[in-house]
């Protein structure tokens, strides 16, 4: 019979972290293996078994055996390798970073990674390896909208705690229009660029053929859709729509729908009145991102929408409701995950950011 190796000695807190690493889906994948190896050699298995279940060598799993019983948890990582000589030390980070605070190049309005390399006199490569490090994207960018409203705290509470916490045995209907879609007819199909990738290629030039509105409406607590199409989205649209969508609910529950302040939203008093289980929920002004339909709308766009090409009115409207019965046989809740932007969250400064 061949002989067993011994347990390696482990401490609880070093076998937690093992157990971490070998279960990890985003640490680098020959940690993960080095692991999977000592939890395993924790586990008394012999050496050819871990190196079959492994599909590794038994050497490499004798190695990193001994390096975890020599240097523990530190011994799993990589070795400091010789190699070329580092050109650029870390105050190359400090002198980029002060760089971004000053005013860009004449004829540019912001920084990029050729600008800062002329500047510095250093290369492309080892700007971008530390912008990279420091996560800094100085293309991208996020906008955002602070609502005025003096009553935002209270509207804003009270859409999101019927989110969170809805009254019982009531509805919650988060509604809205997606106006004025158009019928775009052009040309599209595969490119290949010349680096020789295949991307999506659309003409620049089109036909319009018209426009559709979307009335839809978000059931909050199953994910499904009612929605409807039309030619205009005045206040007699809106409320033959609210009518259709009240078919289709129990008559004996409490209705609350979610709106934005559009006009014909509002001053429905008296087909509220004839319909008293239902209840208006405004949004405060500029907090769209309140209504949770903006959500649905957006998959809408990204999924039969964007990039796509109709020939008619018709197409356009047979494509939303294509998307819409296909989307219905999956449709889940979406769990509420907004949290309000404040403007003093703007920076003036990314050394405030990286420091």
């Amino acid at each position: 019979m061949a002989r067993r190796a011994p347990i390696p000695r482990c401490s609880e807190e070093d076998r937690r972290t093992i157990e971490e690493w070998a279960s990890s889906r985003t640490m680098e994948a020959r940690l993960v293996e080095r692991a999977k190896i000592i939890k395993k050699c924790l586990a008394g298995l012999p050496v050819g078994q871990i190196a079959a279940d492994l599909s590794i060598r038994p050497n490499t799993v004798i190695a990193w055996r001994k390096r975890f019983e020599e240097q523990g948890i530190k011994g799993l990582n990589d070795r400091p390798r010789s190699g070329k000589p580092r050109k650029y030390d870390e105050s190359l980070r400090d002198r980029i970073l002060e760089t971004l605070e000053q005013q860009p190049p004449k004829g540019q309005a912001r920084w990029d990674g050729a600008a800062l390399s002329a500047h510095l006199g250093v290369s492309d490569d080892a700007v971008w390896r530390v912008l990279r490090r420091e996560g800094i994207f100085l293309s991208r960018q996020r906008s955002w909208c602070v609502s005025t409203d003096p009553e935002f705290t209270s509207k804003a509470a009270d859409i999101v705690g019927l989110y969170l916490n809805p009254p019982e045995n009531a509805i919650v209907i988060s509604l809205d229009e997606k106006p004025s879609i158009q019928a775009l007819e052009r040309a599209r199909g595969y490119v290949c660029t010349n680096n020789g990738k295949i991307v999506q290629g659309l003409k620049s030039t089109y036909k319009r053929h018209g426009t559709l509105n979307l009335f839809a409406a978000l059931n909050v607590a199953t994910g499904a859709i009612h929605a409807k199409t039309t030619q205009l989205k005045r206040r007699v649209e809106f409320l033959e729509f609210m009518d259709e969508l009240l078919l289709e609910l129990p008559a004996d529950r409490e209705i609350h729908v979610i709106l934005d302040n559009y006009c014909i939203h509002k001053r429905n008093n008296d087909w509220l009145k004839a319909h008293q289980n239902v209840t208006f929920h405004f949004t405060p002004t500029s907090a769209s991102w309140l209504n949770m339909i903006e959500i649905w709308f957006g998959i809408l766009s990204r999924k039969a929408l964007k990039g796509a090409s109709f020939g008619n009115v018709e197409q356009l409207r047979k494509a939303i409701e294509d998307f819409i019965e296909v989307y219905q046989q999956n449709a889940k809740p979406f769990l509420w995950r907004k949290r309000e932007v404040k403007g003093s969250q703007l920076k003036n400064t990314i050394v405030n950011l990286c420091n």
